[in-house]
């Protein structure tokens, strides 16, 4: 009986990736969220703070609603763009055209969003910007399990997420660093498209045949969108657990300011704030590698994000019970540690469950809606918490709550060990 191999880009792979490929991927990752993290961090902070006089609305309400519609954006764009790109068949492959189109698409928006007279334009800009970018970030996360074999994805996840600080990092020091807002943006897309281009030149990607490629229909693109627990329960305890710990963190990060100035009356909050992001990204850089490839190595996943979503809500806890400077600096230390163990080994499990090779893109991007869901989710939940329930220690109570229930379920995740 003739075994039927399936087409290289559908098949799981079994060769190592080298570490040129890596270093190359991890470098386009970390270009993308430059992109995100200069405006994020810096420039469209300082255009709501031009454009608000003439809006009728506080420079904190034009950047809310900026950002909250970016958001939006967010959530529909990665999954539909990871879709397309499993169903193209360029002969540069599946997912190198949108990495390109993504890329080039977003340093024009980024220029654009830089000449922005007020807060429509800005908030049209920033949508653009999600859009383009986040096309670019499907089809690079989709590679992973595209060229990885199981067996090394923690590594790679790892070299991934710290190129994901980085990128964070340096975007925000680009953006300080350039002197002004029209070169921020600037200094941020071409760094963007630089970090991007050592990839698309010398790494060639997997080609998808036409005839391998499903009948069109648009019930069925759409239907595909929607990943059915009870169909595929393993993906749909994973989305879960990632959601539930993204939003834990999410509301320890909210309003960090807002605690270190009311609750522990620090001198300089936006001081605190740097020092504890400063902590935070050492110990995370730390594990986000080490945790990864630990986990390669003993070739096993779940005990690592137990035990990083258990350690992150004890952190958490001790934000509410220990509401002291020192307090504050062990817990961002130690959220850290967590969160980067987490980062690394939770990506390498997410593509441990895919279940359909074609439909890689599509389903990473639907995984990804528990990265900026919890962006959306925070403000609606931590503000009347803190408002009505009983203030910030009963926020951190909550938010440990949270992300202590991510970390029990994972259990409930069979297909792997």
């Amino acid at each position: 009986m003739t075994t039927v191999r399936p087409p290289a880009a559908l098949a799981e792979p079994v060769e190592r990736v080298g570490r040129g490929w890596t270093v190359a991927l991890s470098l386009a990752n970390g270009a993308i969220w430059v992109g995100w993290f200069g405006p994020l961090q810096i420039l469209l902070a300082s255009q709501a703070r031009d454009f608000a006089p003439g809006s009728g609305m506080s420079k904190e309400t034009v950047l809310a609603w900026v950002t909250g519609a970016g958001a939006v954006v967010s959530l529909v764009a990665n999954p539909f763009f990871g879709a397309l790109s499993d169903r193209t068949t360029s002969r540069r492959g599946r997912r190198t055209p949108w990495i390109v189109a993504g890329t080039a698409g977003g340093a024009l928006s980024l220029l654009l969003l830089a000449r922005a007279g007020g807060v429509w334009s800005m908030a049209a800009g920033w949508c653009l910007v999600q859009l383009t970018l986040n096309a670019a970030f499907a089809a690079v996360t989709a590679a992973v399990p595209d060229r990885v074999p199981r067996r090394q994805r923690g590594a790679v996840g790892g070299w991934l997420g710290a190129a994901q600080i980085l990128g964070v990092v340096g975007g925000t020091g680009l953006a300080t660093a350039a002197g002004g807002i029209g070169a921020g943006y600037a200094a941020c897309a071409v760094c963007t498209v630089a970090g991007v281009l050592p990839y698309v030149l010398r790494h060639p990607d997997l080609r998808l045949a036409a005839k391998d490629r499903p009948a069109w229909s648009w019930r069925a693109f759409v239907a595909g969108f929607w990943l059915s627990p009870r169909r595929l329960p393993d993906l749909g305890w994973a989305w879960l657990t990632r959601f539930l710990i993204n939003l834990s963190n999410s509301l320890v990060l909210l309003y960090l300011l807002f605690y270190l100035r009311d609750r522990l009356h620090y001198h300089d909050p936006g001081q605190g704030v740097l020092i504890l992001t400063a902590v935070n990204s050492l110990t995370l850089t730390a594990t986000v590698v080490a945790g990864g490839v630990w986990s390669d190595r003993v070739g096993r996943r779940k005990p690592f994000v137990v035990w990083s979503g258990v350690l992150m809500a004890v952190a958490t806890a001790a934000l509410a019970g220990w509401q002291t400077w020192p307090g504050a600096i062990v817990a961002s230390a130690l959220l850290g540690v967590g969160f980067g163990v987490f980062t690394s080994v939770d990506f390498a499990l997410m593509t441990d469950v895919l279940p359909a090779a074609l439909d890689r893109g599509k389903d990473l991007g639907v995984i990804n809606v528990a990265n900026a869901l919890p962006q959306v989710a925070a403000p609606a939940l931590a503000a009347p918490i803190v408002t009505y329930l009983g203030g910030y220690r009963a926020l951190y109570l909550v938010a440990a709550v949270i992300g202590l229930a991510g970390a029990v379920l994972v259990g409930r995740i069979r297909g792997v060990e």
